[in-house]
């Protein structure tokens, strides 16, 4: 058998200098699209606090979208987990149009009143942006992959400023439950194009929100069990959470059979909810709301009211992601659950922050990373404990159903030894 030639210095610098320049290409066309959302997200919500009555839209506006979705959308109506298919078993590009179509129907569910967030959306542009460069560059199925995943860290790092939970969430979330699949092979890109698209981001003038986490106590032995007791919790709500967006989802399609009513019946329930409900606190993204969780009590049913109010907006067919709205989740839930475990309330909402979204998305290590990067390194031990156990307590459930749902290891019934 004839040994292989070793590589020259030559072609390893071209490969190199292949990989760098497709990875900025991603960096700049996701980063900028990413740019682009975020100041459309913030006139939007602007407009919507100036314009309460905006409310009052929110069924139509929900129909027009299930019908431009029905009528121009339904290759890419899958979203997120399109991308997730396409990636494990690649058959044809994704549809540009995907990017517009999301930006455009996220910033109006934003507009008017929906409870919806911004990650579905960012990674949806970011990862059909970058597959168009598939077709430019010529690329193998396996390097599609890559680039695929490279766009979906491009995407997350640029709409949330966290490039290392970035990188890691795009290998994390493919692998779902069975993280020892991860294919750790397309790092180095997928942390190149998140760092890269992270400063594409800033360059363009976006503002992230700042947490501050003001009391991190010594990590005790009570401390301990009082994290991972917290863990428990947030994985089951994320399970929760999970499991009733699916199921409403399936029983809004079984009971409605044209899709554009859909939306306008969750617009609806919606509006009744916020108008005759006083329920505006529960609806867009909630930012001012988990900022308050991590300096001031609030009440103790703050993240099941939000819970609902996105189920319902997410079931019912409006666009726009589940990730920031877990955080609302989880930084409430967090911040009722501080005065019972005995641990500070800001630490605690910043636990829930990221456990929540943890057990929801099965990724545990990126949102360890997202916490150091977000609450600083001083959190990094806790938030690992947390978020771990509510990997644990989430079973194989997720809010991505195309994740690969191998079950744990330690949900998977034992062998029989001979």
């Amino acid at each position: 058998m004839p040994l292989r030639r070793p590589l020259t210095f030559a072609k390893v610098l071209a490969f190199t200098t292949r990989w760098l320049l497709l990875c900025a290409a991603v960096a700049i066309v996701a980063g900028s699209a990413s740019a682009l959302f975020l100041f459309a997200l913030d006139w939007a919500t602007r407009t919507r606090t100036l314009q309460p009555g905006l409310i009052w839209g929110l069924p139509l506006a929900g129909f027009a979208m299930g019908w431009i979705y029905l009528k121009w959308g339904q290759s890419v109506d899958a979203g997120h987990n399109l991308l997730i298919d396409e990636i494990n078993a690649p058959i044809q590009t994704v549809p540009l149009r995907m990017a517009p179509m999301i930006l455009g129907s996220t910033v109006i569910s934003h507009l008017f009143g929906a409870s919806v967030g911004r990650e579905g959306t960012a990674v949806q542009m970011g990862g059909s942006l970058a597959d168009q460069l598939t077709s430019i560059f010529k690329l193998s199925p396996t390097y599609r992959q890559v680039v695929l995943m490279a766009g979906i860290s491009a995407g997350f790092a640029s709409v949330f400023g966290t490039p290392l939970a970035g990188a890691l969430f795009a290998l994390e979330v493919l692998a779902g439950p069975a993280l020892l699949r991860m294919r750790w092979i397309a790092l180095p890109p997928c942390i190149v194009a998140a760092f890269a698209a992270d400063q594409v981001g800033l360059w363009w003038g976006v503002q992230h929100t700042v947490y501050t986490v003001s009391a991190i106590p010594t990590l005790t032995a009570w401390g301990l069990a009082s994290v991972v007791l917290a863990g428990g919790v947030f994985g089951l709500t994320g399970r929760v959470f999970a499991w009733s967006a699916h199921t409403l989802s399936a029983q809004f399609k079984q009971w409605v059979a044209y899709p554009p009513l859909r939306p306008l019946i969750g617009g609806v329930l919606i509006t009744a909810f916020v108008v005759w409900g006083h329920a505006e606190r529960y609806i867009g993204l909630g930012i001012p709301v988990i900022l308050e969780a991590f300096d001031q009590p609030l009440a103790p049913w703050d993240f099941a009211a939000k819970l609902a109010m996105t189920v319902l907006s997410l079931g019912s067919g409006f666009k726009g992601g589940e990730v920031t709205p877990l955080f609302y989740i989880g930084a409430t839930l967090g911040n009722a659950l501080a005065p019972i475990v005995d641990m500070p309330l800001g630490l605690m909402a910043a636990l829930g922050f990221v456990a929540v979204f943890a057990g929801a998305s099965n990724t545990p290590l990126a949102c360890t990373l997202m916490a150091i990067e977000l609450f600083g390194l001083e959190t990094g031990a806790f938030a690992a404990v947390a978020c771990t156990v509510s990997y644990f307590f989430s079973g194989h459930t997720s809010i991505y159903k195309a994740q690969r749902h191998a079950k744990k290891p330690w949900l998977a019934p034992r062998e029989r030894r001979p």
